[in-house]
């Protein structure tokens, strides 16, 4: 049975969208080491559609020589959630069609390792809703934007535990959370 982990970018008040905001700070190294330990024991890729689409043509054509990451990201099968068709092409995609929690539950079983979710905010609260999250890795940029789709709007309260903790030099934290 297969684990669930998930990473956002995010400001301080929840804003995860348009992260432009981020290139600011820059990319610390010790930030590319904490996602290479995630991606590193993962073996399959869970995307909500509009990450996908952002992700195909940002990384489809990419090299090791490009970048560190680009074997994981285009040799993993990735797995992507959403209701309208897919207008991108990139190897090794299954559509799993709309959030279906018991779709997510299947694809847990059938998964040895762990699956990896970058970005893709709707998707993890609806995996944060329905318990399906085993882990949560924030990375919280040292800024309040006011206005944005934040990753926390749930209607019940979400209890997580505090598994993992780090400081990097450009002020993100980075915060590990499991299930309480």
């Amino acid at each position: 049975m297969g684990t669930i982990a998930a990473h956002e970018f995010i400001a301080v008040d929840g804003v995860f969208e348009d992260l432009s905001w981020t290139f600011d700070y820059g990319f610390d190294p010790k930030m590319g080491e904490a996602l290479a330990q995630i991606t590193g024991r993962s073996t399959a890729i869970l995307l909500g559609r509009t990450t996908y689409e952002m992700f195909a043509p940002a990384w489809r054509d990419r090299t090791v020589e490009d970048d560190p990451g680009a074997p994981f990201f285009n040799d993993t099968t990735k797995y992507v959630v959403g209701s309208t068709e897919l207008t991108q092409e990139w190897g090794n995609t299954e559509r799993l069609g709309p959030y279906d929690p018991a779709a997510i539950r299947t694809l847990k079983d059938q998964i040895d390792g762990t699956i990896y979710v970058s970005g893709s905010g709707q998707l993890v609260r609806g995996l944060l809703q329905d318990g399906l999250l085993d882990e949560l890795h924030l990375f919280v940029y040292p800024i309040a934007l006011g206005k944005g789709e934040r990753l926390f709007s749930v209607t019940e309260p979400t209890r997580l535990t505090l598994t993992d903790q780090e400081t990097y030099e450009n002020g993100v934290l980075h915060l590990g959370y499991g299930p309480a």
